[in-house]
């Protein structure tokens, strides 16, 4: 059965396949493609998840196992700063209160009484995290649409992602839960989120993560930082090496009071982020005294086995030298040896005092030093020795002295055609 032929792709989304193929390097255009229909042709979204996955940080479509979000929430030194809803004023506003104030009651309290109970006939979809990427480009999308481009540049990527990059990046990370269904959400992303004070403040100083808390990513946030209302923010940074909830801002904050109390907040936690980072980079250059010592000392054994090395190739080549000269000479000699059918040959064993045996064939008209010279060459020979015949027991004169100068043949000195004789070592005497 033939496979179904992917859709043709518009130009538009052939300009985003190039573009996003160009931005990432990868050659597979069928992966670029893929990666692309996975982010819904979002570019940015899909080069932000493809950047985490190059920085280490697992790809958002093989998320792992779900587990607690590691923040402190728990330091009592959290500053918190909550603004209030203004009171109503006049008359006029007395009034319009008073009268929607059973209203409002009456509606909160059966919203809340029917999600009570619509818990019970079936589970909150939010509970389950499929897709956190996903909820997040969502919400993103979704806010583009209602209050345009012009805002904080999102973190596009999961929370636990956001606080890895701020952890190893030793930045502060601001969170901001969206409520859609709060009086006071519109306003505080028209009035405060989205103007230009804000959002300069904010990309140049921190790193912004945001979810609405009607997708699953951000209400696992939101039961994991337990916000009292909307808007909610919170200042999270590394202090005493976890990542720690540092500031609380909750209500309908005006953008001049916003940047003023996240300044308030960055500037109370400087010195926990200094001690931070001086930790660190004391730890780096630990890590790289260690590092350069590991690599002198590898080096160093690498220049001793070098050297160990050369040593036992250059006593290799000399013990082959030696070899091949004594095997020369032992050629050479048994070149020179009489045939055994010559009738003036002498067949010699010679016993030396390591019990090996040497057999040699000598012509009678030889002289004794003949014998004494081969012996002396060979290696197994002590140092200093003398020829000894078993029967009768004599020594052998093979060396000249003052009395005989020139000492005697094979012949002259008894020899038969063959013999025994032993090779006893002199060189303790």
């Amino acid at each position: 059965m033939a496979a179904p032929e992917e859709p043709e792709l518009s130009q538009a989304q052939t300009e985003k396949l190039l573009q996003f193929q160009d931005l990432t390097g990868l050659e597979s255009i069928d992966q670029c493609r893929r990666t692309l229909e996975q982010h819904n042709w979002n570019i940015e979204a899909a080069v932000q998840d493809r950047l985490n996955e190059q920085e280490g940080v697992p790809s958002v479509f093989n998320p792992p196992p779900s587990r607690p979000l590691q923040v402190n929430t728990a330091d009592h030194r959290v500053y918190s700063y909550i603004v209030s809803r203004p009171q109503p004023r006049g008359l006029i506003g007395w009034s319009y209160y008073l009268i929607m104030l059973p209203f409002r009651f009456t509606y909160y309290t059966l919203l809340d009484i029917f999600r009570f109970a619509l818990r019970f006939i079936r589970p909150d979809p939010r509970g389950r995290v499929t897709d956190p990427v996903g909820d997040v480009v969502s919400f993103i999308h979704i806010f583009e649409e209602k209050y345009g481009r012009s805002h904080p540049v999102f973190y596009q990527g999961t929370y636990s992602q956001a606080l890895n990059d701020a952890k190893r990046e030793l930045r502060y990370l601001l969170v901001y839960l969206h409520g859609e269904d709060h009086q006071d959400t519109d306003q505080f992303c028209r009035s405060t989120l989205c103007t230009e004070e804000v959002v300069t403040f904010l990309n140049t100083r921190m790193l912004f993560w945001a979810c609405s808390t009607s997708k699953p990513e951000g209400y696992r946030v939101s039961q994991a930082l337990r916000e009292n209302t909307y808007p909610f923010l919170a200042m999270i940074m590394l202090k005493d090496r976890k990542m720690t909830v540092v500031g609380r801002l909750e209500g309908l904050i005006q953008p001049e009071d916003l940047v003023n109390q996240l300044t308030f907040i960055m500037d109370a936690n400087q010195t926990h982020l200094m001690s931070e980072r001086l930790e660190r980079e004391e730890r780096n250059q630990t890590q790289v005294l260690r590092q350069q010592q590991d690599e002198a000392y590898l080096a160093s054994l690498r220049a001793d086995q070098e050297k160990d090395r050369k040593k036992r190739e250059e006593e290799e080549q000399l013990r082959q030298e030696e070899e091949k000269v004594r095997q020369s000479v032992l050629a050479e000699e048994r070149r020179r040896q009489p045939p055994a059918d010559d009738p003036e040959s002498v067949k010699i064993v010679f016993k030396l005092p390591n019990d090996t045996r040497v057999e040699r064939r000598f012509l009678f008209g030889q002289s004794l030093t003949v014998i004494y010279d081969f012996l002396f060459s060979l290696k197994e020979s002590p140092e200093k020795f003398q020829i000894i015949t078993n029967f009768p027991r004599r020594v052998l004169p093979c060396l000249p002295t003052e009395e005989q100068p020139n000492p005697p043949t094979l012949k002259e000195a008894g020899l038969s055609r063959s013999e025994v004789l032993f090779v006893q070592d002199l060189t303790d005497d």
